[in-house]
């Protein structure tokens, strides 16, 4: 589903991604770990094209080459992102916030789509309240809600359960293996909670220093492994 090849990036003089590889498999979690300041949300940032690259590719869905494309040109071709503090709007409804998802639509629909009313009853519930007035766990269904009003192919979650309750945090992760099951839907998902990774992602990628270090399937993610690059 997504491709990135020989990708590096810079902040000034700063070289942040080195000739970082990875595959993201169709229909699948793929879990990005590592430590803080290794350059994962910058990778997700490269993906939706908020920041640019130096050099490398991004390829999506075979053929699609990314790398040179606008923001919004990567939403209408199927990419959802829900990034790190989830950037609701706070004095916005929740359905104002729901449909300004809307725009990123390739078809120029305009209704949200029941899906994400049913994978989330609660924004259902709660749609003529300011996005502001909400939990930070529904904040975050709330994002989510917002990235699948386009109905994605793939979908990007950076830290989804970060300062949010631990039931939230279930609920997100069974909504993302329902999405994954019923969906046909692929994800790329940065997450630190090592019980998370392991319950609801198929495959893991380490990050170290803006290089990937290591990669496999979630059961090959070692006692060893997580020493080496993920403790404190």
């Amino acid at each position: 589903m997504l491709k990135i090849e020989k990708l590096n990036q810079f902040y000034g003089e700063s070289h942040t991604l080195w000739d970082l590889e990875l595959n993201v498999p169709e229909g699948q979690c793929t879990c990005v770990m590592g430590r803080n300041g290794v350059g994962k949300t910058t990778l997700m940032k490269c993906v939706m094209g908020e920041e640019t690259v130096k050099d490398g590719h991004l390829m999506f869905n075979g053929d699609t080459d990314l790398t040179r494309r606008k923001i919004e040109d990567r939403s209408r071709l199927g990419i959802g992102y829900v990034p790190q503090g989830r950037q609701i709007f706070p004095l916005m409804t929740v359905e104002e916030n729901l449909r300004t998802g809307l725009a990123a639509r390739s078809d120029g629909r305009k209704t949200i789509p029941d899906r994400v009313y049913e994978l989330f009853p609660v924004l259902k519930e709660m749609k003529s309240r300011r996005g502001g007035d909400l939990s930070g766990g529904q904040q975050q269904q709330l994002a989510i809600g917002r990235a699948l009003v386009i109905e994605p192919r793939l979908l990007i979650l950076d830290e989804p359960g970060e300062g949010i309750q631990p039931n939230i945090v279930a609920q997100i992760g069974e909504v993302i293996r329902t999405l994954i099951a019923e969906d046909g839907l692929t994800v790329l998902l940065v997450e630190q909670k090592l019980p998370f990774a392991r319950k609801y992602a198929d495959n893991f990628v380490i990050m170290d220093r803006g290089r990937r270090v290591s990669q496999g399937s979630i059961a090959e993610l070692s006692d060893a492994l997580i020493k080496k690059h993920l403790t404190v």
